[in-house]
C-alpha cells in the first residue's frame, strides 16, 4: 500500500514538474517571438496633422496666433547631390501660418511645403519653405522656417499641446557687429523646443523610427 502511494506522489509530482517547465519554455518562446514581431499598432511613416491657436509666454497681447500642419513622412523622396537617394527625414505636405494684429486689426497669413519631418515620442520637428504670404506680411517667400510641437495626448478643456518656431528671437546670429542682430539661416528639421502654450485645438502626431535607406 505504501509503495503504491509513493509511486503514485512521485508521478505527480513529475507530472507537475514536467509541465511547469514545458509553460516557462511556452511562455519564453512567446515572449521571444512578441518582441521580434513587428509592432502593428505603430505606424510606418510618421506624421504631424492639426491645426490650434498658442501665445507666447513672454508676450501680453490680444494678437491671435495659429498654426496649422498637415505634414507626412516621405522617406528618401528628395534626392541630394550627396544623398542621391534622399533623407529619411524626406516629407512632404503643408503647413499654415496665421496672424491677427490686434492693434492694426488685420490678419496676416502665410503658407508652406514641408520639407522635413522628424519625431519621436508625442514630439516632432518639420520645416517648411514659404511659398505663399498675404499682403503686408513678412518677406518670407523662399524662406525655410521650423516648427516644435508636443501632443500632449487627449485632454478636457486647456489643451496640453505646445508649439515652437524657428523666429521671432530664438534663432538669432549675436556678436556680428552690426546694427542689427540677424537672424540665422534655419536648416532643414531645425527648430527650438516647443515653447508656446496651445490655448485652442490641437495637434497629433504619429511616431516612427526613421527608416533605413532602400536596397538595390
Amino acid at each position: 500500500m505504501t509503495s503504491t502511494v509513493l509511486r503514485t506522489t512521485a508521478a505527480l509530482v513529475t507530472t507537475i514538474v514536467l509541465g511547469a517547465a514545458l509553460t516557462s519554455v511556452s511562455a519564453a518562446s512567446a515572449g521571444r517571438s512578441a518582441a521580434s514581431a513587428p509592432q502593428k499598432d505603430r505606424p510606418r511613416y510618421a506624421s504631424v496633422t492639426g491645426a490650434a491657436e498658442f501665445v507666447l509666454p513672454y508676450v501680453t497681447d490680444n494678437d491671435i496666433r495659429s498654426f496649422t500642419f498637415d505634414a507626412h513622412a516621405a522617406p528618401y523622396s528628395r534626392p541630394l547631390p550627396d544623398a542621391p537617394t534622399g533623407l529619411p527625414t524626406d516629407a512632404r505636405g503643408t503647413v499654415k501660418v496665421s496672424h491677427y494684429s490686434a492693434e492694426r486689426d488685420i490678419t496676416y497669413t502665410s503658407e508652406g511645403q514641408v520639407d522635413c519631418l522628424v519625431t519621436g515620442p508625442r514630439t516632432a520637428i518639420l520645416t517648411a519653405v514659404i511659398t505663399k504670404v498675404s499682403p503686408g506680411g513678412p518677406p518670407d517667400l523662399g524662406k525655410r522656417i521650423g516648427f516644435s510641437v508636443l501632443d500632449g495626448g487627449a485632454d478636457a478643456g486647456r489643451s496640453k499641446d505646445r508649439v515652437g518656431f524657428s523666429w521671432n528671437g530664438v534663432n538669432l546670429l549675436p556678436g556680428k557687429g552690426t546694427d542689427e542682430t540677424p537672424e540665422a539661416e534655419v536648416g532643414t528639421c531645425m527648430a527650438p523646443a516647443p515653447y508656446a502654450p496651445v490655448t485652442r485645438g490641437g495637434y497629433t502626431v504619429h511616431h516612427a523610427d526613421l527608416l533605413p535607406p532602400p536596397q538595390g
